[in-house]
């Protein structure tokens, strides 16, 4: 275990190296804030889009009707059944006339209507709206439920749930392709600011190898320098960001109130950033540190 004293000679040698290499070191901590700035945004737009693919998801759903006949006990049997499902959500009961209610208002005129009478031609229509919370699970589903007794036919909704399929897919590729192309850039920069450091340094390090130095005590100051650019360069652009989502969203709430129905569409600012502060000082410390190793095992080769 390295002495306390190593570990703040470490410290303060590192804050020396940003310090010294002024130049490249504000070089990678500005393309590091732009990266992190660019992976929030993307987060931000991926976030709310599967946010509301997630929301989505709960509207996709089969309807299940019943054998003509069938008793109230069974139907409560099959809610049973069903609801216990681990890709079901809720189940919503409709019966024979609030089916044709709904008919009613959305697809006839006074006309058609009265025409009917007191009939309701949709008397064997009573039904299961089944919710799901998983799209990919909807076949499976609808096979467990066709083999339940009581089950006359089932609807489902396999369009819109392969669309959401597809969505999901197209998400996940384009979030791995962002965060590695980002990723790339900063390495690449950290990479040369450790590179010029140990450059600079080229004459010490050759003298404290001779006095017998470690590898670990000629290394720490470039992971501690690699370690505080990572930092940095992930504060700056959470608190832009942060700033910057919270105004969109209090914007688009007051001023688009009556067109969402009072409908929360986005994730709020403290869900995103919930996940998106430990996600992106992570990636920076990280990109930081790996520079740093990358570099220091290239480079340090020489002294050896």
């Amino acid at each position: 275990m390295p002495r306390i004293s190593t570990v703040v000679y470490s410290i303060k040698q590192g804050g020396k190296n940003l310090k010294r290499n002024q130049m490249f070191s504000l070089a990678s901590i500005g393309t590091m804030t732009a990266c992190l700035f660019l992976f929030g945004i993307f987060y931000f737009l991926l976030g709310n889009l599967q946010y509301a693919i997630k929301n989505a998801e709960t509207n996709v759903g089969v309807t299940v009707f019943f054998d003509e006949g069938i008793s109230d006990g069974r139907v409560e049997w099959l809610r049973e059944q069903i609801s216990q499902r681990a890709e079901v959500a809720y189940v919503v009961y409709v019966s024979a006339e609030e089916a044709w209610e709904r008919y009613k208002e959305t697809s006839l005129d006074e006309k058609q209507i009265a025409s009917f009478g007191d009939d309701n031609p949709l008397e064997n229509s009573a039904s299961f709206e089944v919710h799901i919370n998983d799209v990919t699970m909807q076949d499976v589903l609808v096979r467990y439920i066709s083999g339940l007794d009581g089950v006359r036919q089932i609807y489902d909704s396999k369009q819109v749930a392969d669309t959401l399929n597809s969505v999901n897919r197209i998400v996940k590729l384009v979030t791995t392709v962002i965060i590695t192309i980002l990723a790339a850039v900063a390495v690449f920069l950290i990479s040369t600011t450790i590179s010029t450091g140990v450059a600079v340094r080229q004459q010490e390090i050759s003298i404290m190898k001779l006095i017998g130095a470690t590898d670990f005590f000629i290394q720490a100051p470039y992971f501690i320098e690699g370690a505080l650019l990572g930092t940095v360069g992930a504060a700056i652009p959470l608190l832009l960001l942060y700033g910057i989502y919270h105004k969109i969203i209090n914007f688009i709430s007051e001023k688009f109130t009556s067109v969402f129905g009072g409908n929360m569409l986005f994730l709020s600012a403290e869900q995103l950033f919930a996940k998106l502060i430990p996600i992106s000082f992570g990636i920076g410390i990280g990109i930081g540190l790996f520079g740093t190793w990358l570099t220091l095992k290239r480079q340090l080769r020489r002294f050896r």
